[in-house]
């Protein structure tokens, strides 16, 4: 087993330091697999089995680091762990002092094993492209099983397994205008994926209108779970982050100086209770099961890494060193499905976002633009598709005095990166209508 070998390198490593060594050490590993379609055709399937090991030696107040193959093999794994600490030991006394290093601590162990119910490896195909043989269907299915692990010097050890599935897919008109789904868990979910593939069936029969071209302006807008999805990977750009407040640049710095709150519909959470994503970083430190951020529209939390803690003299909340978001969450509101359009009256209906970066971070300000099956509504109809705009707006206006109503369910839109390795996770978020969004181009 994986797991066995795992630990019994942790122990080879930990038999070879030094008294004034000390060591972590990290496991990205993998055994899943990646089909990929066009046109409603495989193009491209296969499985992969990678593992990879990050070690890293702390002597006097300075760390460097080896990434190095991990094979389950445990006299080659010995043995390349070996070379990488003699590297390390001639490395690192050359290096800087770092006053905020922190070194491994505690006593934190634990161990998480998910096992889902995926589709069969040679069912794949017929169980994803029976509903649409008819259509343009392009994307990437991806299933398996995902390890992260972690142990150190002073004994903390951690394991989390689980088995989980993720498609992301496009369905396109002939004259290339497209609709995007994704749909992703432990479990799959056959009936939740006809129900995806028929709602963008129905949007993208409405794409083969002529598009409504928008002046840029002001407008009352649905923005759909997938695009608020692409809104909260902002806030990991430096926006909830504690160090990025500390040095000036966060968003949510005038909400911490007492200046600006969000509106009292807005909760946001780190919750880690859906077992999507280890609850512990790279230190062995396990963040709590849920951590309040933003409470009905007051900043209750900002992320806080041991490093940015020990800096500014805080205290850490369980946060990665780069103080990123791992499994956010949005809270609903009270706006039901069948109530969307209505509610929204006359305005744009955006499904989707991309190309998102800050025009001015420490404002809130947002800029991207619009994509994928985007449509002009009057009168709690849909018209048209639009022709893509680019959007420049303030989080403290759609999240703030401008948000009408958010809508009482969820979706999980997951993380589908596959560089270096699978991604695990994803957010748990609600739509949004909101008034006045600000549209630029």
């Amino acid at each position: 087993m994986l797991e066995n070998s795992f630990n019994q390198l942790v122990e080879e490593i930990r038999n070879q330091l030094k008294p004034e060594e000390q060591f972590t050490l990290t496991l990205n590993c993998e055994q899943s697999q990646f089909t990929r379609f066009n046109h409603a055709k495989v193009r491209q399937t296969g499985t992969v089995n990678d593992g990879s090991i990050q070690l890293v030696l702390i002597r006097n107040q300075r760390s460097s680091y080896r990434e190095f193959p991990f094979t389950g093999n445990l006299e080659f794994d010995r043995q390349i762990a070996s070379d990488a600490i003699a590297l390390l030991r001639e490395e690192v006394p050359q290096l800087p002092e770092n006053p905020y290093l922190v070194l491994p601590s505690g006593n934190n162990t634990s161990r998480e094993s998910y096992s889902g119910k995926l589709i069969e490896a040679d069912k794949v195909v017929s169980t994803l492209l029976a509903i649409v043989s008819d259509l343009d269907f392009a994307g990437i299915y991806a299933a398996g099983s995902v390890i992260r692990a972690y142990a150190d010097s002073v004994g903390q050890q951690h394991w989390f397994e689980t088995d989980s599935y993720s498609l992301d897919y496009s369905l396109f008109t002939t004259d290339g205008q497209a609709v995007k789904g994704t749909l992703a868990g432990s479990d799959w979910d056959a009936l939740g994926y006809q129900s995806r593939i028929e709602e963008s069936r129905a949007q993208l029969a409405l794409m083969s209108n002529t598009p409504k071209p928008i002046q840029r302006g002001q407008y009352r807008t649905y923005l759909a779970p997938a695009a608020i999805a692409e809104l909260m990977t902002m806030l990991s750009w430096g926006g909830i982050s504690e160090a990025s407040h500390q040095q000036g640049g966060s968003c949510f710095s005038a909400m911490r100086r007492g200046e600006k709150k969000l509106s009292p519909k807005f909760t946001l959470q780190e919750n880690f209770k859906s077992g999507l994503v280890p609850r512990f970083n790279e230190l062995g430190e396990v963040a709590p099961l849920e951590l309040p951020l933003i409470e009905s529209g007051e900043l209750i939390n900002m992320l806080t890494s041991s490093a940015t803690a020990k800096e500014y003299g805080l205290e850490a909340n369980g946060a990665t060193q780069g103080e990123e978001l791992r499994s956010p969450e949005i809270l609903p509101g009270e706006l039901a499905h069948d109530s969307i359009l209505k509610t929204l009256d006359t305005g744009l209906y955006l499904s989707n976002l991309h190309y998102l970066n800050w025009s001015d971070r420490p404002t809130g300000r947002i800029t991207g633009m619009t994509r994928y099956a985007c449509f002009w509504v009057e009168n709690g109809e849909i018209v048209a598709p639009i022709e893509n705009l680019r959007f420049d707006d303030s989080l403290y206006q759609f999240w703030g005095e401008n948000l009408v109503a958010l809508t009482n369910f969820q979706e999980f839109i997951p993380e589908v990166g596959t560089y270096e390795h699978r991604n695990l996770g994803g957010v748990h978020v609600p739509g949004m209508i909101v008034e006045d969004f600000t549209y630029t181009l």
